[in-house]
């Protein structure tokens, strides 16, 4: 299966040349989206015949996290093998399907590739074990002789973000580094056997017709010379505010420079998605320079809670960082690492993106179903989470016994809360696993979930899911959405966002109000047609009116169609 285009053609006849720009991009998780052989575990069967709902949501691509082979130490990001498809997930020949039937109903595929680490299991990392000190492959890895009389401590003060040291001892007495589980050893891409090994594993994947790559801890290959201790405990709050030795080393834009070049050599503008936690937008911003990568999360508006000042300060930095560079700004509300969207605005703020709280679930699906339609007004291309379509919580509840985070069993580094918005998501009102499957849940699904489900909410108009189905087509179609730079802010009483959008080429504009306070709010807007609202006024009657003052319910946004300035 080498060099086929994997029927493309359905997916490349839109805007092919710049379709990153303004895409909307749904995260599949894999062993939680759709079950196809009925085992409790989703699979690539089960999401190949759940593509029709996919592309009848409205989204341009599918981004599929990990279904390599794996030990599962941490949910498929311990790859053993780039090359194979983990049997729990199915075949080569099934995510050969998969891609054809997904480029035949105009969706793009997007990928995971691991390039920071290994599963213990890599046959290069058994191999290094099992050869002992000096053998070649352990070039291939951070090993290093430890500290002390007897190299019985760490070679430096390093903290793994699953909590405790980021360094593991060998029987043969030398340690080796791995940021996050002890199963994930960190590869050194001063070796040029890995650089030259991932250029070929993304060859492979091209080759098998994926549209691009998400990669996966993309701010951590290179560490920094010498691999110099930190100083101090706690270490773990500096990430994402500040410089660490172990991550955004400038070293790693030479890598994806060269990653570039590969995909150019590929035909319908395959792309590279960053994730990079960084201490500012500027510096992910060089990630996604013109000859480095196409995207890079914004961890920045993921992190922002539902407050009008914080989330105008955040756009504002955001366009500003993405336009010297020529890249689109991306917007993320939910993803497989945090507490959904739902759950975190149902809680105060300053908690964070792990919570343990499922606060008042009626504020907050109301917060987020105004947040998504600020979100999609923004430019640049959005991120959804499976099932956040539905409005779905994290489940909070989740016995200490089912949850299989490693960090949650480490005690300590990143809070462990993670598997809350993994639990497979519900298909129908009734069921086995509502839905997932015809054998259970690998994670238990709450009572109730069944009335959260695509079939209960398809068709009743008020519903989350025909919300997002009409949000997106609006974005689709209406000619001031999608691709851009910039926003026109209007003038708005405090704890609102008012802004417009022009076209490119003509027609008529957009206008995006976001109400982010307790209390409805009057504001002037101008004269147009009501697009969309994300929740009724009082009274329960339509928002919006031809112009002048309109009545803004608390906690919602409302897109009109306005007469180009």
């Amino acid at each position: 299966m080498t060099q086929h285009l994997a029927a493309r053609t359905a997916a490349d006849s839109a805007d092919a040349l710049d379709w990153w720009r303004d895409a909307v991009i749904y995260q599949v998780y894999p062993r939680s989206f759709a079950d196809g052989d009925g085992d409790g575990t989703g699979d690539l069967p089960g999401i190949r015949a759940r593509l029709p709902y996919l592309a009848n949501l409205g989204v341009d691509a599918v981004w599929l996290s990990p279904f390599y082979a794996s030990p599962q130490a941490d949910g498929g990001y311990d790859v053993a093998d780039y090359r194979a498809i983990d049997p729990v997930y199915g075949t080569l020949h099934d995510a050969d399907a998969l891609i054809r039937d997904a480029h035949e109903l105009g969706l793009r595929i997007i990928v995971d590739v691991v390039p920071n680490h290994s599963s213990d299991r890599h046959e290069w990392f058994r191999r290094a074990l099992r050869e002992g000190p000096g053998s070649p492959l352990r070039a291939r890895y951070h090993f290093r002789p430890g500290k002390g009389a007897h190299g019985e401590l760490p070679p430096n003060d390093w903290e793994s973000i699953f909590g405790g040291p980021a360094w593991t001892r060998c029987p043969d007495g030398e340690w080796y580094l791995h940021l996050f589980a002890p199963e994930q050893p960190d590869f050194d891409w001063e070796h040029p056997a890995v650089a030259d090994e991932f250029r070929s594993i993304l060859r492979f994947w091209l080759d098998m017709g994926v549209d691009g790559f998400r990669v996966d801890v993309a701010h951590g290959l290179v560490k920094a010379a010498g691999l110099p201790d930190i100083g101090g405990d706690d270490q773990l709050r500096l990430l994402g505010h500040a410089a660490v030795p172990f991550f955004d080393q400038d070293g790693v834009h030479e890598i994806y420079r060269s990653w570039r070049r590969v995909l150019e050599e590929y035909p319908g503008r395959r792309i590279a998605v960053a994730e990079a936690w960084t201490p500012t937008v500027e510096r992910t911003a060089n990630y996604v320079r013109p000859d480095e990568l196409h995207q890079a999360f914004n961890f920045q508006y993921l992190g922002t809670y539902w407050d009008a000042a914080e989330l105008r300060s955040v756009v504002d930095a955001s366009l500003a960082a993405m336009r010297p560079v020529g890249a689109p700004a991306t917007w993320v509300l939910s993803n497989h690492d945090v507490t959904r969207h739902a759950t975190r605005f149902a809680n105060p703020a300053g908690l964070g993106t792990q919570l343990r709280s499922a606060g008042d679930p009626v504020l907050g699906l109301r917060r987020a179903r105004a947040a998504t339609l600020l979100m999609l007004a923004l430019p640049g291309s959005a991120y959804l989470y499976q099932g956040e379509e539905l409005g779905l919580p994290d489940v909070t509840d989740l016995p200490d016994e089912v949850r299989q985070d490693p960090a949650f069993a480490r005690g300590a580094g990143q809070d462990g809360f993670r598997d809350g918005c993994r639990v497979p998501i519900p298909w129908t009102v009734a069921g086995s696993s509502y839905g997932f499957g015809d054998g259970g849940s690998w994670l238990p699904q709450p009572a109730g979930w069944g009335e959260l489900s695509v079939e209960a909410q398809t068709g009743d108009p008020g519903s989350t899911l025909e919300l997002y189905r009409a949000a997106l087509a609006v974005r689709r179609e209406h000619p001031a959405l999608g691709a851009g730079d910039g926003v026109e802010w209007l003038d708005a009483p405090a704890g609102v966002l008012l802004f417009r959008r022009e076209p490119a080429d003509g027609g008529a504009a957009f206008v995006c109000a976001a109400n982010t306070t307790d209390a409805a709010v009057r504001i002037t807007v101008p004269a147009g047609r009501l697009l969309l609202a994300s929740a009724e006024g009082a009274g329960g009657e339509p928002v919006g009116q031809q112009g002048g003052e309109v009545e803004l319910p608390a906690d919602s946004t409302v897109w009109w169609s306005a007469e180009s300035a």
